[in-house]
């Protein structure tokens, strides 16, 4: 096998051979699926279900992973085999992570009471890939899920480990030319200069739409036509009554502060009202239409946001092409 055109890549030879060897083995779920873990994970994704209540309860789908996670104290049952991996890829310089793709697969449906028991295998290790994060390999490990002994899902999980690029030299600056006189609005345009967003939102055909109303100043939310639900962030389908049918209603604009968090680092200029790159709030606003989004907060210093405070929408555009919502609060 090659790392590049006729040059052979003796460490991919190394790293498939792990190909198929276990990565964890007879894992045992740390609590077995509970309702107020249900109950938790439906509230933080605003998912009302009815499916996920009551005395026939199941959980969501989505959560197959949760009833395997370690939390801070972790799982003792990991193999050598993927210690030794992920050690001979620290040892050649792959010494960065990050997660790229998740994909799961549901068998059975998961009731409370289901002891949680798994087995983990590194699926598959990618030749070298030469990516903008630095070049490295992908590595994927494929998890079996088993509910009291029978089969209920498989998440397979994806993750690069790389060595970071250079960062590539700034070219010799040219002499400075003559500055043209300001037009009316130069201040405003340079408050917005598009070389400073680093992330730009995914616009896909299910939420189009949203993004739409957000050009032309309006903050649109999606209400189901067969039961009247109003649901945020846009979805193809209701989680309420399950129809694919639905209507736009336009938000009023007035929200309060559900919590929030104070970015430090790292620094996204294009993120803070002030153009430095932070500290900035980024809050969970709660609309008057009863749904929730995530946003920023500004108008107010970052330490001065509170849970409650009322904010109101405005639209900061971010480039010549891009118009972002926000929520100014205010002290008062």
């Amino acid at each position: 096998m090659t790392g590049g055109e006729g040059v052979r890549d003796e460490l991919y030879e190394r790293l498939r051979a792990y190909e198929g060897r276990p990565a964890a083995t007879e894992g045992i779920g740390k609590d077995r699926v509970n309702e107020p873990m249900i109950r938790h994970w439906c509230e933080a994704m605003g998912d009302a279900h009815p499916a996920y209540g009551g005395s026939d309860a199941v959980a969501p789908p989505t959560m197959l992973q949760a009833w395997t996670m370690g939390g801070l104290s972790g799982h003792t049952d990991r193999s050598g085999a993927y210690d030794e991996l992920f050690g001979l890829l620290d040892g050649a310089g792959y010494t960065s992570v990050v997660a790229t793709d998740s994909e799961q697969e549901y068998l059975c449906p998961l009731r409370p009471g289901d002891r949680i028991t798994f087995d983990a295998v590194i699926e598959a290790v990618s030749e070298r890939k030469t990516t903008k994060l630095g070049t490295g390999y992908f590595v994927t490990t494929r998890m079996d899920v088993r509910a009291q002994g029978e089969p209920a899902g498989t998440h397979r999980f994806r993750i690069l480990k790389y060595r970071p690029a250079k960062p590539t030299p700034s070219p010799t600056p040219p002499k400075p030319k003559p500055k043209p006189k300001p037009k009316p609005n130069a201040k405003a345009n340079a408050k917005s200069d598009g070389s400073l967003l680093r992330s730009r939102p995914v616009v896909n055909r299910d939420n189009a739409g949203f993004w739409e109303g957000v050009q032309a100043h309006r903050l649109l939310i999606q209400r189901c036509t067969a039961c009247g639900t109003k649901r945020f962030p846009w979805l193809p389908g209701c989680n309420a009554c399950g129809s694919p049918e639905w209507d736009t209603v336009e938000a009023s604009g007035e929200g309060t502060v559900f919590s929030h968090v104070v970015m430090h680092h790292p620094p996204f200029p294009a993120f803070s009202e002030n153009g430095e790159g932070g500290p900035y709030a980024v809050a969970l606003i709660e609309l008057a239409e009863g749904v929730r989004m995530v946003s920023n907060v500004v108008g107010v210093p970052f330490d001065k946001v509170r849970v409650g405070m009322p904010v109101r929408l405005e639209f900061m555009r971010a480039d010549q092409e891009l118009i972002l919502p926000v929520f100014r609060g205010s002290e008062g």
